[in-house]
């Protein structure tokens, strides 16, 4: 059997690099979210509102190692494993084989990739999948051909996607649809495969988990963004709601915070204020959403404009004016960020702290982002949207390079994660939409290749 030494050296040099990030910030950086992950585990109740699986492993982490610099680490190899598998599936589509690598090699030294993947984050190990989706998909239009093993690998990492992120299964259903209008051969599998992706978080949250003392999401999480869908219209059309409609809106908070947190770019001035009080929100979810539902009928543009606004991260290049992109967080511990009684405490908080293994490698890589959270790097560096319509050109134009109709395959996730993040999204978060970033920066070999000269297929390595 022939060694892929091309492969096994990008992935060791990926690797090499991505593990410098993780010395320079360990364990790894992390926001309220990822305090909230560890509290789940260690002070409890779990619930699966964000990730079961990645709580897991979190929890798994400390109880074999006493600290959670594995999860980090482990995540820079997912990821080097990802960008590695793209590589060489565009590679075996028709990309240029020297620009291409090149490419993929430069990608962990950029501050989005390198920071990103240190961080906890689920949004980590779901963009390492879709890049891998990216790359299954590749694999399938060099081949033109879905072989039940190809299935199965396409399926798992599917299933794996879908349960790394609550929104994984909309996705995931888009992502397929796309693909079997793409592929017109063994489409009832397909179907059934994705199905089955879909559906089996949906199942584990709500059947499987509550028997293991896992309980579901509450219900203003669930439905927290038709709620600030309600504070937008409070805000700009106080007139359609009724005297019983504010005294609704009342018994949840008061409606000076119904107002101010009607930005429509946000949910954040809305359900995380102390004067919100989400006993309350899921006491009357019924109401609020019978509120919202006749708000739709009567007014659809206006819930439409506010989806669009909160989902610009997914469709604008450049962020609205009085907006900002949100990228990560540098605070060395987590009294700084989420602050003290904020989320259940637990006594292995302090593990969430930033002790960097190497000054040096922390001075160096703190020096390089700072440069690169600079606004003008914005539009580029940190926004998911150019990049998506730059994988669409990609696809179009090698599959009319090549002749062959599965090329735009390997867009397929990415349409998945733009649309599902436009139609339900809480804030304007680069990590929403971090996988198309990566893979339509790989894809631009093959764009450039499609344009200056004819692309040649080349066998699967």
């Amino acid at each position: 059997m022939r060694v892929p030494w091309v492969a096994v050296a990008t992935f060791a040099a990926i690797q090499t690099v991505l593990a410098c990030w993780w010395a320079a910030f360990h364990p790894g950086l992390f926001s309220r979210d990822s305090v909230q992950y560890l509290s789940h585990t260690m002070a409890g109740p779990w619930v699966s509102d964000h990730s079961v699986l990645y709580d897991a492993l979190l929890w798994l982490s400390f109880t074999t190692t006493g600290d959670l610099g594995a999860v980090t680490f482990a995540q820079t190899t997912a990821m080097a494993c990802a960008l590695t598998y793209l590589a060489q599936s565009l590679k075996a589509l028709g990309a240029p084989r020297r620009t291409t690598t090149v490419v993929a090699l430069a990608l962990p030294f950029l501050p989005t990739t390198g920071t990103f993947t240190v961080t906890f984050w689920k949004d980590v190990p779901f963009t390492a999948c879709a890049i891998a989706v990216a790359a299954a998909c590749a694999g399938l239009a060099a081949r033109r051909t879905l072989t039940p093993a190809r299935l199965t690998g396409l399926g798992t990492l599917l299933v794996l996607l879908s349960l790394f992120r609550p929104n994984g299964f909309l996705i995931v259903a888009v992502t397929v649809a796309v693909l079997l209008v793409v592929i017109k051969t063994q489409r009832v599998r397909l179907a059934l495969v994705g199905a089955v992706a879909a559906a089996l978080p949906l199942l584990l949250n709500n059947l499987i988990f509550p028997q293991f003392g896992i309980m579901p999401p509450t219900k203003t999480y669930v439905f927290h963004t038709a709620f600030a869908d309600l504070a937008v219209a409070y805000r700009e059309r106080p007139e359609l709601f009724t005297e019983q409609d504010r005294a609704l809106l009342a018994s949840v908070a008061p409606l000076t915070r119904w107002t101010e947190g009607g930005t429509c770019s946000t949910v954040n001035p809305l359900i995380w204020r102390r004067d919100f009080v989400w006993a309350q929100a899921d006491a009357h979810t019924g109401e609020l959403l019978g509120l919202w539902s006749r708000l739709l009928v009567a007014e659809p543009a206006l819930v439409l404009d506010t989806r669009l606004c909160r989902g610009a991260i997914a469709w604008r290049v450049t962020a609205e004016a009085g907006t900002s992109t949100y990228r990560l967080s540098l605070s060395p511990t987590t009294d700084t960020y989420v602050g003290p009684h904020k989320v259940p405490d637990f006594p292995e908080r302090h593990l969430l702290s930033l002790r960097p293994l190497s000054p040096g490698l922390h001075l160096v890589a703190l020096t390089w982002l700072t440069t690169t959270l600079e606004p003008r790097f914005d539009w580029l560096l940190w926004r998911g949207a150019l990049w998506s319509y730059l994988s669409y050109a990609a696809v179009a134009l090698a599959a009319l390079a090549l002749r062959n109709r599965w090329v735009p395959a390997v867009a397929a996730i990415v349409v998945g994660q733009q649309l599902a993040i436009l139609a339900n999204i809480s804030a304007q978060d680069f990590r929403y939409l971090a996988s198309p970033i990566f893979i339509g920066v790989l894809l631009v070999p093959l764009l450039a290749g499609a344009c200056v000269r004819p692309l040649r297929r080349r066998p699967a390595p």
